[in-house]
């Protein structure tokens, strides 16, 4: 790694965690196939890398330690030393962490291998390519891993290049990850409603939800506040979110898909002026808790706790959690209402999005990059990555992955968020999932937009201090205009927010933006 360059730009990134970072994310299960047996290969047969000399790799990744991820991590070690004479050693950097934690490990020049990486990520895929963090695998790809190379589409590497040169392994998973809101349809039908489709009906649900029932709508935490702020971009006009501040914050937007390059800061709008006035509505009317800004249990944990009626979260997680949301609350049935849906701006997810990079301080680059061949294009591999032992932490039964008998929690649990290593053709759906989840991807499919910032990494070193005070700001009084918890009237507290944004330097990072921007091509 070029560790001074990248520990100068990284430490922006590092300025700009706050209150406001990123929910979302649940370990994927675990699973398996027999585990090989036999001497590792010769370098012939592994595409002309050497492999006399064992690796020992160390793979970052999100989330905390599955109780029996040691002994699925045992299992996949024993196949990698025999086919590849490689082990890993996964490192976790637990949710709570990611927005300091992840750039730092690039930051700090720590030795290690791979990582997942994402352009959303608190530090940029295309930053961390464009600063020097990542091995390009362009050549190396067709020397130690044809295989994986012919399994991704050239579209889809083609959304990973960074100024011509690959620098990750992008998924192959088909994925949508718009933000909405997950609702009982139980108290729905009991309403006498039939489903959510536009602010106006969710008005109604919640004025019903505080009429009758003991709990609010949603009763979540300060981090709704960055929820309530995407609801405010994914419900205007084309507005989408714009580089610059961090997309998990009260962030910069643009007019439209076209005209992209226009960005601007929706405070300074009278859309958002008349946002600030209606969250104080809705906080009046007891749509969440009083207490919401010193809340620590979140909207979903309420949710199943029969504390809430919905909660805020993105299409993705509402799939994935629908079991759970399910064997908390049988009666429930949680249904979607997608923000952007309405305006037609929900944005397909590439294949970038969940990348799997290779640091430059990796001692073992060809190594590391056939190890995530064999992890994306050799079921036995993917089934433990993703599911775990078979037999121990899942069954197959008629097609579907559920839990084998005498599954317990407390023992057998375990599972790595290997997001970025997930390919469609091999994946089970399984039982804790929304099965309306093939259905209502193929729909958006077809009226899906691309992101029009795909492949821009925006360099924050000319205005880090102003970045930096943005933060703050948003941290100290954008939260409270998103809850409805101003001490001023929403209008005054408006005025007072434009204040400090500009007193901040939000113009001079809205020019560096769109300076920045002046000369990019989206690479969709």
């Amino acid at each position: 790694m070029k560790g001074k360059k990248i520990v100068s730009s990284l430490i922006a990134v590092l300025m700009l965690a706050g209150v406001l970072t990123a929910c979302t994310s649940n370990s994927n299960e675990s699973g398996n196939a027999p585990a090989a047996s036999g001497a590792p290969e010769s370098s012939a047969d592994t595409g002309g890398a050497d492999t006399s000399k064992e690796a020992k790799l160390v793979y970052y990744l999100w989330g905390s330690e599955g109780v029996a991820n040691k002994a699925i991590l045992a299992e996949i070690n024993k196949k990698l030393k025999a086919d590849l004479n490689a082990t890993i050693e996964v490192k976790y950097i637990d949710w709570p962490d990611t927005a300091t934690k992840y750039p730092l490990l690039f930051a700090s020049g720590e030795k290690f291998d791979m990582s997942h990486a994402s352009p959303g990520a608190p530090v940029s895929y295309f930053t961390l390519a464009s600063e020097g963090a990542l091995v390009d695998i362009t050549e190396m790809l067709d020397k130690v891993a044809p295989k994986l190379k012919a399994e991704i589409p050239d579209s889809v590497w083609e959304n990973t290049k960074y100024k011509g040169k690959i620098y990750g392994v992008p998924s192959l998973y088909s994925e949508y990850t718009p933000t909405g809101y997950a609702y009982r349809s139980d108290l729905l039908k009991k309403y006498g409603m039939d489903k959510i489709t536009s602010l106006d009906e969710m008005v109604e649900y919640m004025d019903n939800v505080v009429e009758n029932e003991s709990f609010p709508p949603i009763n979540g935490k300060a981090e709704d506040a960055a929820n309530m702020f995407r609801m405010l971009v994914d419900t205007t006009d084309m507005w989408l979110n714009a580089p610059g501040i961090s997309l998990n914050e009260l962030n910069l937007v643009t007019k439209s898909p076209e005209d992209y390059k226009t960005v601007f800061h929706p405070a300074f709008t009278q859309e958002f002026e008349d946002w600030a006035v209606k969250m104080r509505e809705w906080a009046d009317k007891g749509y969440w808790s009083k207490d919401v800004l010193s809340a620590t249990l979140g909207g979903k944990d309420n949710f199943r706790a029969a504390n809430s009626a919905g909660y805020l979260t993105h299409a993705q997680d509402w799939i994935g959690q629908y079991g759970a949301d399910l064997k908390a609350q049988p009666d429930s049935d949680p249904y979607f209402f997608t923000f952007a849906e309405a305006n037609k701006k929900i944005k397909r997810k590439m294949g970038v999005d969940n990348s799997t990079v290779i640091s430059t301080n990796s001692a073992n680059p060809e190594r590391a990059l056939m190890v995530i061949e064999k992890f994306m294009t050799d079921q036995s591999y993917y089934n433990l990555i993703q599911y775990g032992i078979e037999g121990k932490q899942y069954v197959i039964e008629d097609g579907v992955k559920k839990n084998p008998p005498g599954y317990n929690e407390k023992t057998d649990a375990g599972g790595f968020s290997a997001w970025s290593l997930r390919n469609d053709k091999f994946v089970v759906p399984s039982d804790t999932e929304n099965p309306i989840r093939n259905s209502l991807f193929a729909e958006w499919d077809k009226v899906a937009i691309d992101d029009p910032y795909n492949g821009f990494s925006f360099d924050p070193s000319n205005v880090t201090t102003e970045i930096a005070a943005i933060s703050n700001v948003n941290s100290q009084l954008g939260i409270q205009l998103m809850l409805g918890k101003t001490s001023k009237d929403p209008k005054a507290a408006v005025a007072d927010y434009r204040e400090q944004l500009q007193k901040a330097g939000v113009d001079k990072v809205i020019a560096e933006v769109e300076k920045q921007l002046a000369e990019f091509v989206p690479v969709n």
